[in-house]
């Protein structure tokens, strides 16, 4: 698992029924433009606000719309191990290989506790699990000593690490099994997180920049380092203001404006872009060369 992947948003209508014609529609402008894998129903995919059969429903039709060209990974976080376990089940029976896992957020779990439900999920079922470690959302952070551990069992494969912490990473790249992937969850530090070892990154900004997230992760991969500077710079604004309000607010309003998406709708509790940060925006995505 390497590269750029992207954690797609949930596209919809304005009466807020998912709208599958946009998401096959971005699906294939994805793949078009070099990104090397999708995670769906992610935070960004709004996971939070859609019900069960919603959530499977839109992992089964991005693996169709996919049709194998690249990987795509279930969103399958809860805070309950057997939500969890749930999740992994019905996303493997709809054809899922991969899962992203999320630490259970609300409940603050000890370090045994977070063994614990790992162990049991990756028990479940045959899906490749990706932990992800977000303590900004989740209050609990995954120590690297567990990780350590639960990078031992055999189909659980990587972690997705959005804490910016590079102490930690370098931590992880020095004692880590050879075949477990490192992926940087914060678009604002993913340059250093891959200069430093890690393998790709599962990002917001490449909803809106797939073909310079894709380019920047291959310079990095491909020692070209000059190049990925000078695209990390020129995201630089993007990858701050995609977080000006809670994602997904800002990126689903880009998309709008790109004309990527009908509607820039989410479901509450989450509203709209404040017309505030809307010219802000707009100038960082000139800066990006989306406009």
């Amino acid at each position: 698992m390497k590269g750029s992947i992207v954690a797609i948003v949930t596209p919809m209508h304005e009466n807020g029924e998912i709208n599958f014609n946009d998401l096959e529609k971005i699906i294939n402008w994805h793949v078009n433009n070099g990104t090397n894998g999708i995670v769906a129903v992610g935070t960004t995919g709004e996971s939070p606000s859609l019900n069960f059969n919603e959530h499977i429903n839109v992992i089964k039709k991005t693996i169709e719309f996919v049709a194998g060209r690249i990987p795509v990974i279930a969103g399958t976080g809860a805070n309950s191990t057997s939500e969890a376990i749930d999740l992994c089940k019905a996303s493997e029976d709809v054809g899922a290989e991969f899962s992203l896992t999320v630490v259970p957020y609300y409940n603050k779990p000890t370090q045994s506790g977070l063994l614990k439900h790992f162990e049991l999920i990756a028990n479940s079922s045959k899906l490749k699990h990706i932990l992800y470690n977000v303590p900004s959302r989740t209050i609990t952070d995954l120590a690297d000593e567990t990780t350590l551990k639960l990078a031992q069992i055999e189909n659980i494969i990587g972690i997705k690490d959005a804490t910016s912490d590079m102490f930690r990473i370098t931590n992880l790249v020095k004692n880590k099994p050879k075949d477990f992937s490192l992926l940087s969850g914060d678009d604002a530090s993913a340059l250093p997180f891959l200069f430093l070892g890690g393998d790709g990154v599962i990002s917001v900004t490449a909803n809106v920049v797939p073909g310079h997230f894709s380019k920047m992760c291959k310079f990095i991969l491909e020692k070209k380092y000059e190049d990925a500077i000078r695209i990390n710079e020129q995201l630089l604004s993007l990858n701050n203001l995609l977080f000006v309000e809670a994602n997904p607010i800002p990126v689903k309003w880009l998309l709008f404006k790109m004309k990527m998406l009908q509607s820039d709708f989410l479901r509450s509790p989450l509203t709209k872009l404040s017309k505030v940060h809307e010219k802000a925006l707009l100038n960082a995505a000139s800066e990006a060369d989306i406009f």
